[in-house]
């Protein structure tokens, strides 16, 4: 193993504001706690969450790093003293609080899992934040089962491809709402059985037809406002609403009697801000029952552009157009 520098290349944000914001700069490389990895990256993702920090609306949580970057991909250089799952020279892809946009990257030791033999580090860099984020929304708060029917907002997101890709690996319908034909048709050759263009279609009217008037059983959504009644139109009796965004508005007038009527549930989450215990948690849920079907190939983020990490400032303005369909790297 090489001798690690002193310092490296990093970027920051230099004041709440436009992409114009992320700037290049050196800092001091992060050292390893007890339980911490440092990663050389490889590849970063970029996501929504990393736009609202830039925008100052999202500050980071306490003791992570001020810099963006939410998913890192790369090999471990350096452990710390209680390190037990990882050694020195694994090529690893982990979920982090921050500091992503970065040559190295600290990742807690028990986020960190091995990138499938099938995946580029690019891909690998585009996958912890994605697949943990589908895993505990749509599975865990969501209870997805075989059989029943997805409803998915912003199907042609990082997110949104990564829903599609689970619910039908794990033997369900899907159903996706996106913005342009080009779109639609992205998520369909993912495996989506129906894709909605909310700009020209009544989503309920479409899911309702689509069940047999039965209504869908989980919903992910990621942009609220007045999609929050309309979601509650088109779920199923006991259906499951989970909300991970608000795109749209975190406020809306919603007549609640349907959440009684339907019997449904409407919960939500964040990811970043949860315990390195509860991350981990997921973790181990993953590594046994998806990280298989990422290895043979079957599970795979749909990459969109990628763009070296000094250029991070255009990935942003690519992200804000809306126009991506997939993911979003920076590559280091």
């Amino acid at each position: 193993m090489d001798k690690l520098p002193a310092q490296m290349t990093a970027v920051g944000i230099s004041k709440p504001g436009g992409p114009e914001v992320l700037i290049p700069e050196t800092r001091p490389l992060p050292q390893p706690g007890p339980h911490d990895i440092l990663i050389k990256v490889a590849a970063a993702g970029v996501n929504r969450p990393d736009v609202a920090q830039r925008s100052g609306v999202y500050p980071p949580p306490p003791g992570a790093s001020d810099l963006p970057g939410l998913e890192v991909a790369g090999e471990v250089v350096s452990l710390g003293s209680e390190v037990i799952r990882h050694k020195l020279g694994d090529k690893v892809m982990s979920l982090v609080a921050g500091g992503g946009y970065a040559q190295y990257c600290l990742a807690p030791d028990s986020h960190a899992m091995p990138v499938p033999e099938a995946f580029s580090m690019a891909e690998a860099g585009a996958t912890p934040e994605t697949l943990m984020t589908v895993w505990h929304n749509v599975f865990e708060r969501g209870g997805l089962k075989a059989g029943e029917t997805l409803l998915v907002h912003g199907g042609s997101s990082g997110i949104g491809t990564m829903a599609i890709q689970l619910g039908k690996a794990f033997g369900a319908r899907v159903v996706v709402t996106v913005g342009s034909a080009e779109k639609a048709e992205a998520c369909l050759k993912l495996g989506a059985d129906r894709a909605v263009n909310y700009k020209t279609e009544d989503f309920v009217a479409v899911t309702r037809e689509f069940t047999s008037k039965a209504g869908v059983d989980v919903i992910l959504d990621m942009v609220g406002g007045d999609y929050i009644e309309r979601n509650y139109d088109a779920a199923a009796v006991g259906g499951r609403i989970v909300q991970i965004a608000f795109l749209g508005s975190p406020k809306a007038t919603v007549n609640f009697t349907k959440l009684m009527i339907k019997r449904l549930v409407h919960t939500g989450s964040t990811l970043r801000p949860r315990s390195v215990a509860d991350k981990a948690a997921m973790v181990e849920a993953i590594t046994t029952k998806v990280l298989p079907l990422l290895r043979d190939g079957r599970v795979k983020p749909l990459m969109d552009s990628s763009f070296p990490l000094e250029r991070a400032a255009d990935a942003h303005r690519r992200m804000e157009t809306s126009q991506h369909v997939g993911k979003i790297v920076l590559t280091v």
